[in-house]
């Protein structure tokens, strides 16, 4: 059999197939349909709403928000209970801040005057408070991206995350934020959450350690000075120890990294050297701290 006969014979293979298919499926309609099911399954489910604070508050929804797709414009048309739910429980603890977390996909388009399409959708939540009478400062507003997000049609549903804090923890993470590294040879200070014997852990202040680690090892003369501080509660003489205590604690975490605890200095200041005023709460946290720098 030649080359060409073998070509029309493949042909005609091909074309009964078809014809067949078309005879039995299409006109006839014996080829079995997808189940109910399978097509049910195709579809993604919404994710439920789940908004908690320890045991304080437990909200929860098989719905969620939703947002057009590259949209900032929160549907909350199907939450609008738990939602309400939360403005209450903010009334009743007006000491609590929330930490509202947008999310959105690579892939989306932010046409908005925000960074990112996360925070332009955190803030359009942020806004549904402020006009219910809340201060926008109860508020903090972040945006992150996130491959695990739903997409039904051109929608995603989903898309905002709530963490609960006070406004205390709230005044001394924003204070360790602030530290920004600018050499080893420049003070930089530790904070600490109240009741944390452990200092708030942020970019710059791993960096200075690292930097710090580095130049110790090289230079056996040269020493890392910590220095404590207080607020101005209780007496003084309590908190010249409560400040040598602090200091001691970090001298401990700091030889457990790496640095040797020979090259660690620890001094206390107490309440005698405050950065501000004492007047306030917030004043108060800026004050308790433990000072960093490498000294001779």
């Amino acid at each position: 059999m030649n080359s060409s006969n073998s070509l029309w014979i493949a042909i005609l293979v091909v074309w009964i197939a078809g014809s067949t298919w078309w005879h039995v499926c299409k006109i006839k309609l014996l080829c079995p349909l997808p189940s109910a099911n399978a097509i049910a399954e195709a579809v993604p489910e919404i994710p439920p709403l789940s908004i908690t604070d320890g045991e304080s508050l437990a909200l929860t929804s098989p719905h969620n928000f939703s947002f057009a797709r590259s949209g900032n414009k929160a549907d909350i048309s199907k939450v609008g209970t738990e939602i309400d739910s939360v403005a209450g429980y903010l009334r009743r603890f007006p000491d609590k801040r929330i930490v509202l977390t947008g999310l959105y996909a690579d892939d989306e388009i932010n046409t908005t005057s925000w960074p990112n399409l996360g925070i332009a959708r955190a803030e359009d939540v942020k806004a549904y408070y402020v006009n219910k009478g809340f201060q926008p400062s109860v508020f903090i507003t972040k945006g992150f991206p996130s491959e695990d997000l739903t997409f039904i049609g051109d929608s995603l549903w989903g898309g905002i995350e709530y963490a609960f804090t006070d406004a205390l923890t709230l005044t001394e993470n924003s204070l360790a934020e602030q530290q920004k590294f600018e050499g080893i040879f420049k003070p930089l200070d530790l904070y600490f959450n109240t009741g944390s014997v452990s200092y708030i852990r942020t970019d710059d202040n791993e960096r200075f350690l690292e930097e710090a680690l580095l130049f110790l090892s090289q230079n056996k003369n040269k020493k890392l000075l910590l220095t404590g501080h207080t607020d101005n509660v209780g007496s003084p003489a309590d908190n010249m120890q409560l400040s040598m205590e602090r200091a001691e604690s970090v001298k401990e975490m700091l030889a457990e990294s790496g640095i040797p605890a020979e090259q660690i200095s620890v001094d206390a200041k107490g309440q005698t050297q405050p950065k501000v005023s004492n007047d306030t709460p917030e004043g108060q946290a800026a004050n308790r701290r433990v000072s960093i720098v490498v000294s001779d």
